[in-house]
């Protein structure tokens, strides 16, 4: 969330930054219940020192009418600051609400734009290969390889699930283990094995609650949320604790199951594994210097750039204007990767900045090295990668005219050696 005092010294340069977004927020009511807080506190303290100074006088007072009637008065007016304390808790829970109401702010560099329209494409790498009717889209091809198994997924499980069959199956595995490997090994990250159900305080502390609610899966009976990407449970490992100095950066990658109901794209992305409700990515959160976190981002992008770079796989760096950003970034750059058959562009990674944002909501602080006042970190997070559309992006760039497709080189070690994926035995 926002720092309160930024609204309150700054309000026409939120409002500013708000409109950059297209949005707007209840600035107006934070304004007036922090004024009301502010007035309540003053009066509270007002009446507790008036309490102090009578209890010294009962104190010195002798015995009679003149001390009872003092007590009585004294009994009185801690009857008038227990209603005023709950009053003031009061105002400070419905200014808590509407804090979380108040979506990031985005740096004065992001470009500003209504939609994803305005989006800036930054640079391209690689070759990206002309669209032919020689490459085939991946629902075609898996389906005709025996490598995805959509018709019981649906079965199962309704629209947007499917099967990984055989090889398939086997080349995610592979993904994901070469992926954090390289992670963990040439970036140094330190590997998690998070929980996929979390406490709400958990999703709040993200930026997925309240706001994002129903786009995410609940189970109403424990409070428990499936989570949308891992981020969640990472970013939460720290939350309402105070990280040492000098134990900055701290920077983790985990792979999960992710959860998101996608019942707000009906029509889109309808064919293949693009769009679906359950799917496995390779998360990398940091925790970082504020001074340092926009050196940290072009850092985290670069390692999954890398990811693409080691698999040969086409793609772009865009950065993300104004009108989409997401609720916590300040700053957000994508990664896209070329899908000849389906002929698009497949985001496979969003890297970004959220400064203190997350970290005011989780409550994540970190010590000083001079030993001053505790600080706010910083967040940061990207995909490294997120695997449907990586696998996407390998079978339509790595098929070859007799529907196989070539193992990228760097798999091929996780796959014992395996230089091509044949077609697999039937679907009984």
């Amino acid at each position: 969330m926002l720092d309160l005092r930024l609204i309150r010294e700054q309000p026409d340069m939120v409002r500013d930054a708000l409109r950059r977004l297209n949005t707007d927020a209840p600035l107006d009511d934070i304004l007036q219940l922090d004024e009301q807080r502010r007035s309540l506190l003053t009066r509270v303290e007002e009446l507790k020192a008036q309490r102090n100074a009578g209890s010294k006088e009962i104190g010195k007072a002798a015995a009679g009418q003149e001390r009872d009637k003092k007590i009585a008065e004294m009994r009185q007016l801690g009857d008038t600051i227990a209603e005023l304390d709950e009053e003031v808790r009061d105002v400070d829970e419905r200014l808590h609400k509407l804090l979380l109401e108040v979506p990031n702010l985005p740096d004065p560099d992001v470009p500003d734009g209504p939609d994803e329209s305005a989006n800036v494409i930054v640079r391209h790498w690689g070759d990206p290969k002309e669209p032919s009717d020689s490459i085939a889209p991946h629902w075609d091809l898996a389906e005709n390889q025996g490598l995805i198994d959509f018709e019981r997924g649906v079965k199962v499980s309704g629209s947007r699930f499917y099967f990984l069959r055989a090889d398939m199956a086997r080349l995610q595995r592979a993904l994901i283990t070469w992926m954090i490997d390289i992670h963990t090994r040439e970036h140094d990250y330190i590997e998690l094995t998070p929980p996929v159900l979390v406490r709400s305080e958990s999703m709040v502390g993200t930026g997925n609650l309240p706001k994002f609610g129903d786009t995410l899966y609940h189970d109403e009976e424990s409070d428990l949320w499936l989570i949308p990407t891992a981020e969640v449970s990472v970013t939460n490992y720290h939350r309402d604790e105070l990280l040492d100095a000098g134990t900055l950066p701290r920077k983790y990658v985990a792979q999960s199951l992710c959860f998101r109901r996608e019942q707000f794209s009906a029509g889109r992305d309808v064919r293949g594994i693009k769009r679906v409700h359950q799917f496995e990515k390779v998360e990398m959160v940091k925790f970082v210097e504020p001074e340092k976190s926009d050196d940290e981002l072009y850092s985290l992008l670069d390692n999954a750039e890398q990811i693409l770079r080691k698999l040969e796989l086409p793609y772009r760096v865009v950065q993300m204007c104004t009108g989409d950003l997401s609720f916590v970034s300040a700053k957000k750059i994508d990664l896209e990767v070329w899908a000849p058959g389906s002929e698009d562009w497949l985001e496979v990674s969003s890297c970004a900045n959220f400064r203190d944002f997350q970290a005011r909501r989780a409550n994540i602080r970190f010590r000083t090295e001079d030993g001053g006042r505790p600080q706010y970190v910083h967040t940061l997070n990207g995909s490294g990668l997120a695997l449907p559309r990586t696998m996407i992006a390998i079978l339509e760039n790595y098929q070859q005219p007799d529907g196989s497709i070539v193992v990228p080189a760097v798999l091929r070690g996780y796959l014992g050696g395996q230089e091509v994926i044949e077609k697999q035995p039937g679907i009984w």
